[in-house]
């Protein structure tokens, strides 16, 4: 199996049926200043990180809420196809980190970057 394919193979997990249905819907944790933060995915090669906290389909994708930190630290929206799509073949996929437990934002931030 050629690496591509099998990179491609472990991104789809990105969304699994229980993250589905846990993900509150787009806007549904707008003003709150402490949302709760229900996935992280992340890239090995670049150090990015999304931190997700809602979710909603749209059309034939899925598209995300959250705290991408990157370049530089930013609210925004990001879909999945993104995340699966569009790296190149010679970088590894973004993986969801299955291990991350939901959880308020500051605790997140204290936790993995203090």
């Amino acid at each position: 199996m050629s690496r591509r394919k099998k990179n491609l193979m472990t991104a789809i997990d990105l969304l699994p049926d229980d993250l589905r249905l846990a993900l509150p819907a787009l806007n549904s944790q707008a003003g709150i200043s402490d949302p709760i933060v229900y996935a992280k995915f992340r890239s090995r090669d670049s150090g990015w990180v999304w931190y997700v906290t809602e979710g909603s389909p749209q059309d034939n994708d899925f598209l995300f809420f959250g705290l991408v930190i990157g370049l530089d630290e930013e609210w925004g929206y990001f879909s999945h196809s993104e995340l699966t799509e569009s790296w190149p073949p010679w970088e590894s996929p973004i993986e969801r980190d299955v291990h991350f437990k939901p959880d308020y934002l500051r605790r997140v931030m204290a936790r993995e970057h203090c």
